[in-house]
């Protein structure tokens, strides 16, 4: 399709994020143009490579059977727990180490709820995540860690329900559309250019709303924000997200915010592409590891791996993976946990070691010291605290006694054959350094003032996380953020609108 001349609000990106801006100001009557760098076939952004998982706020089995209404009679009966407002209040400042910005983290928790409800008003559908968010506990789930429902379909199922429901909406969408640059004046932004089937196109519009995500898959701003190694990271989603948005905002004088120097990393495939790769992205992730060892090439542990519930560590553990020589690891397990290991550890595209003694083992694993790995595992098998008993539920205070870096919880000896070995590099999700936005998502400048016509939402939103990340707040963050946004910025074109009109 070609474009029209005349709309009220563009949205750069084609995500979570920008797709519910796009909704949402479509619901105030404006009219949008999403533009997406990405050809129809990658559209998504990272979203599209998701588990579709997202944190938000529920008193009980009541709220989660709302949304998700179609389980059996056996699902019913799981034990889903609760999450309440002050849980999320209090996971958000104890991983950011208390850094969250205090506004945005209000409207991301008590905005949570009534978005992903408001998400199944626009057609998507939730389902419980049995087989990464629960354990069979007396023949019935547990769930864990906060992060309950997924959207049916994962990642690429949720934005093919955002795209029918923004098409439902009158929304307009172009594909292999690369934003350039932000068009402005001392009145604001008032429109784009873009590079569009490679064609150098101006698009005007009242407002502008900024939701293409973060410069994880830029091998320059990587190496120039986040430090030396940061170029050799995988990157686990799109191969578009490269600090385009950011970059144009900034060079108008927007105002940079939040955590430049960090972002979510995980455990990866050691010998992952390069880039996200939507036919095996999801068998690459490593998450099991607080039931394992994780080793160096030099053949010692490194980190705490029973530090925390898993939700709460592994968008950190792969900066600490990074810092490896050879940027990579080996998880190591016991045959008595591998009941217990998500489903990508039984994927075809794994690099796996398996043997029947700890000798094998180590003589297997590559790249590393087989004499200090054989002292190691002797080491930390004799400071497990087998007195305490094992529950995988929470955190169970099985740990170790005398080891320079302890293990807190879930300590099970490497004892019982077969053994398993999975080989992780540092897979990186999205940076968190992003722009300063008011409570209404309208992007700030250098003095402190607003930016007229300018909106962010998404990665592209600075300030919320630092150091870590609580598992699965991305995509509630960017539909809360896209959401506001899109209300906002239609809002504010509705009124110029009207001033046009008298």
């Amino acid at each position: 399709m070609k474009p029209e001349t005349d709309y009220d609000v563009i949205v750069v990106g084609g995500g979570n994020a920008a797709l519910c801006a796009a909704i949402s100001a479509a619901e105030e009557q404006a009219r949008v143009l999403l533009l997406e760098r990405a050809p129809e076939e990658e559209r998504g952004g990272n979203t599209a490579y998701t588990e579709g998982l997202m944190r938000f706020v529920y008193n009980g089995a009541e709220d989660i059977l709302a949304l998700s209404p179609d389980l059996s009679e056996e699902e019913q009966k799981s034990d889903f727990g609760s999450y309440t407002e002050d849980d999320f209040f209090n996971d958000m400042a104890r991983v950011t180490e208390n850094r969250t910005d205090p506004d945005l983290c209000e409207i991301l928790v008590r905005q949570s709820n009534q978005t992903v409800h408001w998400l199944r008003s626009q057609g998507l559908r939730f389902i419980p995540q049995f087989g990464r968010q629960s354990f069979k506990v007396n023949g019935r789930f547990k769930f864990w860690g906060g992060a309950t429902l997924a959207v049916s379909g994962a990642g690429r199922g949720m934005v093919d329900y955002l795209y029918r429901a923004a098409a439902r909406k009158g929304v307009d969408v172009l594909y292999d559309a690369w934003v350039r640059e932000l068009q402005s004046s001392d009145r604001g932004v008032h429109g784009v250019v873009a590079q569009i089937g490679g064609q150098t196109t101006r698009l005007a519009a009242r407002s502008v709303i900024l939701a293409c995500g973060g410069f994880e898959a830029n091998t320059e701003w990587r190496t120039r924000y986040l430090g030396p190694g940061w170029d050799l990271a995988k990157v686990r989603g799109t191969r578009f997200n490269t600090g385009d948005g950011l970059d144009m905002a900034l060079r108008i004088g927007a105002q940079p915010a939040g955590n430049w120097s960090g972002c979510h990393a995980v455990s990866w495939e050691r010998y992952a592409e390069n880039f996200g790769d939507f036919s095996v992205t999801d068998d690459y992730e490593r998450d099991s590891y607080p039931f394992s060892i994780m080793v160096n090439s030099e053949g010692r542990r490194f980190l705490d791996e029973g530090a925390d519930i898993r939700n709460y560590t592994y968008a950190k553990y792969g900066h600490i993976v990074m810092k490896q020589p050879g940027q990579f690891a080996w998880q190591l397990f016991d045959s008595s946990v591998g009941h217990l290991l998500r489903p990508e550890y039984r994927a075809r595209r794994v690099t796996k070691v398996v043997a029947d003694s700890i000798e094998e083992l180590a003589e297997k694993i590559e790249d590393v010291n087989t004499g200090q790995l054989l002292a190691t595992i002797r080491e930390f098998n004799a400071a497990v605290k087998r007195d305490v008993p094992f529950d995988p539920t929470v955190k169970d205070g099985r740990g170790t006694r005398g080891l320079a870096i302890p293990k807190s919880n879930w300590a099970i000896p490497l004892e019982n054959p077969p053994f398993e070995a999975y080989a992780v590099t540092c897979g990186i999700t999205f940076t968190f350094g992003g722009l300063r936005i008011t409570t209404d998502g309208q992007v700030m400048d250098q003095n402190h003032r607003p930016i007229p016509g300018l909106y962010a939402a998404g990665e592209m939103v600075g300030g919320l996380f630092y150091f870590n990340y609580p598992g699965s707040t991305g995509l509630t963050s960017g539909a809360v953020f896209g959401r506001l946004a899109g209300r906002s910025a239609a809002t504010a074109a509705r009124g110029l609108r009207v001033q046009a009109a008298q």
